[in-house]
């Protein structure tokens, strides 16, 4: 039986490998997921609001094209060049769910606080991508460090261009 998209972003955010394995596996959830970053990418235009209307917007938007090019890329280099066993949309799913604790992005707002926990908020992302990359790649954890890092490098790279 599949779980409910709060079940879901719940152990997505507690890094709950069972919950991972279930979301690659049931392509209904890449809607679901989609779902996840909306969400994630509101959280981050309110907590970016500071940055004014085009900085929350951007943050909007960089965080829905962000999903879909990260898992491009660690399809590319997880799967293609590592020998992993995921395909694009397993990655989108576990890679989707591993934003959710992205919602408390919208905590970014408060005065002295906001960078502190966007940082620990990211950092907890980062954590819950390297699950969802090892768990739907079915690697051991230095594959997926490697992964995780090219991944997340050429990333960062990508959207710092635009």
């Amino acid at each position: 039986m599949a779980g409910s998209l709060v079940e879901r972003m719940i152990g997505a955010a507690f890094l709950n490998v069972d919950t991972y394995e279930e979301v690659e596996h049931d392509r209904s959830a890449t809607r679901q997921a989609a779902v996840v970053v909306a969400m994630v990418a509101v959280a981050q235009a309110i907590g970016s609001s500071a940055l004014g209307f085009m900085g929350a917007g951007r943050a909007a938007v960089m965080a829905l094209v962000g999903w879909a090019v990260w898992a491009g890329i660690a399809y590319l280099v997880g799967d293609k060049i590592l020998g992993g066993t995921a395909s694009w949309g397993e990655l989108l799913r576990t890679l989707g769910f591993a934003q959710a604790p992205g919602v408390l992005m919208v905590l970014g707002l408060i005065p002295l606080l906001g960078t502190p926990i966007l940082f620990v908020v990211s950092i907890w992302m980062l954590g819950a991508a390297f699950i969802g990359m090892r768990q739907a790649l079915d690697f051991g954890n230095g594959k997926t460090m490697a992964t995780v890092l090219i991944g997340w490098g050429a990333y960062v790279t990508l959207m710092a261009v635009f």
